[in-house]
């Protein structure tokens, strides 16, 4: 059956591309690097739908793939499924989450669904920092909107990847969090010490680094 459900594709260097799903009121990226060894794709959506277009587009890059789970929602990793034997990385905490909050955030959000979704857990678990030299690819630890957060620094072409670490909108910057202030405020102080021309999040616009200080000020400015 055709997979009428197309993302917009915005392509933001020579190797970073973002697949952009309008999910009802909210939208939905999935994150592709084109390294030189391994593609990199950044979280798997709804269902196999979702990762469709996505396997279709690395069709014309034939490195191996590694997925990486930026945390555990059901929302970033339901489309795990279409990936099979790839690596799929993750922190030690989202395969655990994984695990034991699968069959609860299907029953509460199958309406989300698209496509086939079957529970394909992370094979290659880290708690601190993983990093590709090939590629130039880093992921690391920054809990934030989750406690298992991780974040994805293509360090040739200077994009992050912050995953659910923004909000959904620029009008709510701050995001749902269920870790302390005060480690998401480290987090977000973090990422200004790195090199980073552009930023990409799990649902809202690509940003600069001029983000970092407007979510630390929002903060401030709800007293947070």
């Amino acid at each position: 059956m055709e997979n009428e459900w197309n993302p917009k594709i915005i392509k933001i260097k020579n190797r970073n591309v973002v697949f952009q799903y309008q999910i009802t009121d909210w939208n939905l990226n999935l994150h592709v690097i084109l390294g030189n060894k391994y593609n990199y794709v950044i979280d798997t959506g709804l269902g196999s739908l979702c990762a469709e277009p996505v396997l279709n587009f690395l069709k014309e890059y034939p490195n191996p793939i590694r997925v990486v789970n930026t945390h555990y929602h059901w929302d970033h990793i339901w489309g795990n499924g279409s990936f099979g034997d790839c690596s799929i990385l993750s922190h030690t905490l989202c395969r655990y989450l994984q695990t034991v909050k699968w069959d609860s955030m299907i029953e509460k959000n199958r309406q989300f669904q698209k496509g086939d979704v079957q529970l394909n857990l992370p094979n290659l678990t880290f708690d601190g920092e993983l990093y590709f030299p090939d590629d130039k690819i880093r992921i690391f630890h920054t809990p934030g909107h989750t406690a298992d957060s991780i974040s994805v620094l293509d360090e040739e072409e200077h994009v992050l990847n912050m995953s659910d670490n923004i909000g959904d909108s620029m009008e709510e910057i701050i995001p749902s969090m269920e870790v302390e202030n005060d480690t998401f405020r480290n987090t977000i102080r973090s990422y200004m010490a790195l090199n980073v021309d552009a930023c990409v999040s799990g649902h809202n616009t690509i940003v600069g680094k001029e983000v970092f200080q407007t979510i630390l000020n929002e903060l401030d400015l709800n007293g947070k």
